[in-house]
């Protein structure tokens, strides 16, 4: 039995990705089969793409690293899922594709009322949020938190959950029209970086209690400034590079943290936590419709090179997603 799947030919720009036939895969010990409606496109997708970003070597070689769908079938040994059972999950890769399998504690039901677009969306995104602003910057309510790149899936995610939880939003974002979708997304300031330094306004605020970045480069130096004392800065991803000169002396002094991760490397074991986390703490905000991921646009499978463009051009608002059946 075979499946259409896209593949990265060759690594370079987006017109590498091109349909393919591939078997579908069988679940192993702990894992579902899922028959995909639709995956979420992510910018670690790219990279992989590129050649930045190898996949672990047990993961499918396939882009995706999230899709919403029905349990096709069951390993052995899964007895939280049954064959029919709607679903959003977490991958090691291979969402590009009719089929995917996934370790089954790695799944989430659909929220309450939510469709597959939109489910797709949540897991990749959820569980970078959830476990870098809460997990491990330990947001608290009253807290002053600076997210870059608000328009973004990450950035619209990062502030309907600290809003919801009590925390002061400030992020930034590339134009007025951004800007004032991450206002009325709960951001109490929404800077346009093009016009605006964030490092004055935030301190002007107090300062960041906590920083999540995405972009590096310059800003690693800014947001240090921006930090209050005993702030923390976590870093996710490096848009405009991971090498900077730094003064030591500052962090010591104002007694800051630096922290940081990436999701995919990470074991089965610390995503199933971050899985339990989400559905005790962030489903019911989802189910009740308290907060849902902000959609851009929808492309077809085999359109998917023409999604990665519309992704690295930087232009979307919130997330973009590929209709897979």
């Amino acid at each position: 039995m075979t499946m259409k799947a896209v593949e990265i030919t060759k690594p370079g720009a987006p017109d590498v990705l091109q349909i393919c036939d591939r078997p579908i895969p069988v679940p192993a010990y702990g894992e579902i089969l899922i028959h995909v409606a639709y995956a979420g496109v992510n910018r670690p997708d790219a990279l992989q793409r590129a050649g930045a970003y190898a996949p672990p070597p047990t993961a499918s070689p396939l882009p995706g690293l999230e899709a919403s769908g029905e349990v096709a079938a069951l390993g052995e040994g899964v007895t939280e899922w049954a064959v029919g059972d709607k679903v959003c999950a977490l991958l090691p890769g291979g969402g590009y594709a009719e089929y995917v399998t996934c370790p089954a504690t790695h799944a989430l039901p659909i929220p309450t009322g939510m469709g597959m677009k939109s489910a797709a969306c949540l897991p990749e995104t959820y569980f970078t949020v959830y476990s870098n602003v809460f997990m491990r910057g330990d947001l608290q309510a009253g807290e002053r938190f600076l997210v870059h790149g608000g328009s973004s899936g990450i950035g619209t995610t990062a502030i309907q959950l600290a809003n919801a939880f009590g925390a002061r939003v400030f992020t930034t974002a590339g134009s007025d029209e951004k800007c004032k979708i991450c206002s009325d997304l709960g951001a109490e300031r929404a800077i346009n970086y093009r016009d605006e330094d964030f490092v004055e306004i935030v301190r002007a605020a107090g300062g960041a209690n906590l920083i999540l970045d995405m972009v590096g480069g310059s800003y690693i130096a800014r947001n240090i400034k921006a930090l209050a004392n005993e702030g923390r800065l976590v870093q996710i991803a490096f848009l405009t590079g991971p090498k900077v000169e730094l003064n030591f002396a500052q962090i010591m002094m104002r007694r800051l943290t630096i922290t940081g991760s990436t999701l995919r490397p990470q074991s089965d074991l610390a995503k199933t936590r971050i899985a339990n986390a989400l559905r005790e703490k962030i489903w019911p905000l989802l189910d009740s419709g308290r907060i849902a991921p902000v959609m851009d646009q929808e492309f077809s499978l085999a359109d998917a090179a023409r999604a990665h463009t519309r992704m690295e051009a930087g232009d979307h608002i919130g997330k973009i997603v590929l209709k897979v059946r």
